[in-house]
């Protein structure tokens, strides 16, 4: 049986309008797409991917991360 796992993401959109997402917790693991659907299908299979790699001792533990933004001005 496999365990659901939430991962956070940073979504980025270039110049050109293609979104890259990284997943900061998994090193080297990034996906783009032209739409933000696409994009986010596209990181979920890198992340299984990365996953497959790794040890069950070597999956990092993200149930104690918050995401939020910050606002400067």
């Amino acid at each position: 049986i496999r365990v659901a796992r939430t991962f956070p993401v940073i979504v980025e959109q270039d110049e050109s309008g293609y979104f890259t997402v990284t997943c900061p917790v998994l090193s080297g693991c990034y996906s783009q797409g032209k739409t933000l659907k696409e994009a986010m299908e596209n990181i979920k299979e890198a992340i299984e991917l990365c996953l497959e790699e790794l040890t069950e001792d070597e999956i990092p533990d993200t149930s104690n991360i918050l995401v939020s933004q910050v606002v400067v001005s």
